[in-house]
Protein backbone atom coordinates (compact mmCIF):
# COMPACT_ATOMS: atom_id res chain seq x y z
CA UNK A 1 0.00 0.00 0.00
CA UNK A 2 1.10 3.56 -0.61
CA UNK A 3 0.80 6.48 1.80
CA UNK A 4 -2.23 7.99 0.02
CA UNK A 5 -4.17 4.71 0.19
CA UNK A 6 -3.34 4.21 3.85
CA UNK A 7 -4.43 7.73 4.76
CA UNK A 8 -7.60 7.49 2.64
CA UNK A 9 -8.68 4.30 4.39
CA UNK A 10 -7.45 4.98 7.94
CA UNK A 11 -8.41 8.61 8.69
CA UNK A 12 -12.17 8.44 7.97
CA UNK A 13 -12.41 5.46 10.32
CA UNK A 14 -10.93 7.63 13.05
CA UNK A 15 -13.39 10.46 12.30
CA UNK A 16 -11.02 12.74 10.38
CA UNK A 17 -10.81 14.08 6.85
CA UNK A 18 -7.52 13.97 4.97
CA UNK A 19 -6.89 17.46 3.61
CA UNK A 20 -3.40 16.89 2.22
CA UNK A 21 -0.08 15.19 2.86
CA UNK A 22 3.51 15.65 1.76
CA UNK A 23 6.80 13.82 2.13
CA UNK A 24 9.78 16.18 2.19
CA UNK A 25 13.21 15.42 0.78
CA UNK A 26 14.46 15.20 4.39
CA UNK A 27 11.97 12.41 5.13
CA UNK A 28 9.36 14.36 7.09
CA UNK A 29 5.84 13.14 6.43
CA UNK A 30 3.31 15.94 7.01
CA UNK A 31 -0.36 15.01 7.23
CA UNK A 32 -3.04 17.72 7.35
CA UNK A 33 -6.36 16.63 8.87
CA UNK A 34 -9.70 18.27 9.59
CA UNK A 35 -13.04 17.51 11.22
CA UNK A 36 -16.21 19.39 12.03
CA UNK A 37 -15.46 21.80 14.85
CA UNK A 38 -11.73 21.93 14.11
CA UNK A 39 -8.62 20.08 15.20
CA UNK A 40 -7.08 20.05 18.68
CA UNK A 41 -3.64 19.04 19.89
CA UNK A 42 -5.23 15.87 21.30
CA UNK A 43 -6.57 15.03 17.82
CA UNK A 44 -3.08 15.43 16.36
CA UNK A 45 -1.57 13.21 19.06
CA UNK A 46 -4.21 10.50 18.59
CA UNK A 47 -3.74 10.44 14.80
CA UNK A 48 0.04 10.49 15.14
CA UNK A 49 0.02 7.50 17.52
CA UNK A 50 -2.35 5.53 15.31
CA UNK A 51 -0.57 6.30 12.02
CA UNK A 52 2.84 5.51 13.52
CA UNK A 53 1.66 1.97 14.25
CA UNK A 54 -0.04 1.58 10.84
CA UNK A 55 3.04 2.83 8.99
CA UNK A 56 5.26 0.43 10.95
CA UNK A 57 3.06 -2.52 9.98
CA UNK A 58 2.86 -1.36 6.34
CA UNK A 59 6.62 -0.69 6.23
CA UNK A 60 6.28 2.97 5.18
CA UNK A 61 9.66 4.74 5.30
CA UNK A 62 9.82 8.23 6.86
CA UNK A 63 11.98 10.01 9.46
CA UNK A 64 9.50 12.32 11.20
CA UNK A 65 5.70 12.37 11.27
CA UNK A 66 3.89 15.69 11.65
CA UNK A 67 0.11 15.88 12.06
CA UNK A 68 -1.50 19.30 11.72
CA UNK A 69 -4.71 21.16 11.01
CA UNK A 70 -4.86 22.77 7.56
CA UNK A 71 -4.97 26.26 9.09
CA UNK A 72 -7.23 29.21 8.37
CA UNK A 73 -6.13 29.33 4.73
CA UNK A 74 -7.06 25.68 4.18
CA UNK A 75 -6.33 24.32 0.70
CA UNK A 76 -9.32 23.33 -1.43
CA UNK A 77 -8.61 20.32 -3.60
CA UNK A 78 -11.63 18.06 -4.00
CA UNK A 79 -15.16 18.73 -5.21
CA UNK A 80 -16.38 18.13 -1.64
CA UNK A 81 -14.15 21.00 -0.43
CA UNK A 82 -15.74 23.45 -2.86
CA UNK A 83 -19.23 22.29 -1.93
CA UNK A 84 -18.52 22.56 1.80
CA UNK A 85 -17.03 26.04 1.59
CA UNK A 86 -19.56 27.62 -0.81
CA UNK A 87 -20.11 31.21 0.31
CA UNK A 88 -16.52 31.64 1.51
CA UNK A 89 -13.81 33.94 0.21
CA UNK A 90 -11.10 32.07 -1.68
CA UNK A 91 -7.82 32.72 -3.46
CA UNK A 92 -7.47 30.70 -6.63
CA UNK A 93 -4.93 30.17 -9.42
CA UNK A 94 -5.88 28.47 -12.68
CA UNK A 95 -3.66 26.45 -15.00
CA UNK A 96 -5.08 28.16 -18.10
CA UNK A 97 -6.44 31.72 -18.22
CA UNK A 98 -10.15 32.31 -17.68
CA UNK A 99 -11.26 35.54 -19.38
CA UNK A 100 -7.57 36.49 -19.69
CA UNK A 101 -6.84 35.99 -15.99
CA UNK A 102 -5.16 33.24 -13.94
CA UNK A 103 -5.21 34.64 -10.39
CA UNK A 104 -8.48 35.31 -8.58
CA UNK A 105 -9.62 36.43 -5.16
CA UNK A 106 -13.36 36.29 -4.71
CA UNK A 107 -16.38 34.58 -3.21
CA UNK A 108 -17.09 30.96 -4.01
CA UNK A 109 -20.76 31.22 -4.91
CA UNK A 110 -21.48 27.61 -5.78
CA UNK A 111 -20.06 24.35 -7.05
CA UNK A 112 -21.87 22.27 -9.66
CA UNK A 113 -21.01 18.65 -8.97
CA UNK A 114 -22.41 17.37 -12.26
CA UNK A 115 -20.29 19.72 -14.44
CA UNK A 116 -17.39 19.95 -11.94
CA UNK A 117 -17.36 23.75 -12.21
CA UNK A 118 -17.39 26.43 -9.57
CA UNK A 119 -18.93 29.88 -9.75
CA UNK A 120 -16.66 32.63 -8.44
CA UNK A 121 -17.68 36.26 -8.00
CA UNK A 122 -14.91 38.87 -7.93
CA UNK A 123 -14.58 42.59 -8.72
CA UNK A 124 -18.26 42.81 -9.72
CA UNK A 125 -17.85 39.94 -12.22
CA UNK A 126 -18.62 36.24 -12.20
CA UNK A 127 -16.57 33.39 -13.66
CA UNK A 128 -17.25 29.69 -14.19
CA UNK A 129 -14.07 27.70 -13.54
CA UNK A 130 -13.64 23.99 -14.17
CA UNK A 131 -12.20 21.94 -11.32
CA UNK A 132 -9.62 20.45 -13.70
CA UNK A 133 -8.32 23.95 -14.52
CA UNK A 134 -7.54 24.81 -10.89
CA UNK A 135 -3.84 24.81 -10.05
CA UNK A 136 -4.20 25.98 -6.43
CA UNK A 137 -7.11 27.13 -4.30
CA UNK A 138 -7.19 28.19 -0.67
CA UNK A 139 -9.68 29.74 1.71
CA UNK A 140 -9.04 33.42 2.29
CA UNK A 141 -9.71 34.05 5.99
CA UNK A 142 -12.29 36.73 6.73
CA UNK A 143 -12.10 38.58 10.01
CA UNK A 144 -15.23 40.40 11.12
CA UNK A 145 -15.08 42.94 13.87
Amino acid sequence: MDIQSILDTTLPGLGYELVDHELTAQGTLRVFIDKAGGITVDDCAAVSNHLSRVFMVENIDYKNLEISSPGLDRPLKKAADFIRFAGSQIKLKTRLPVDGQKNFIGRLEAFNDSTQTLTLSFDGKTAEIELGNIDKARLKPEFKF
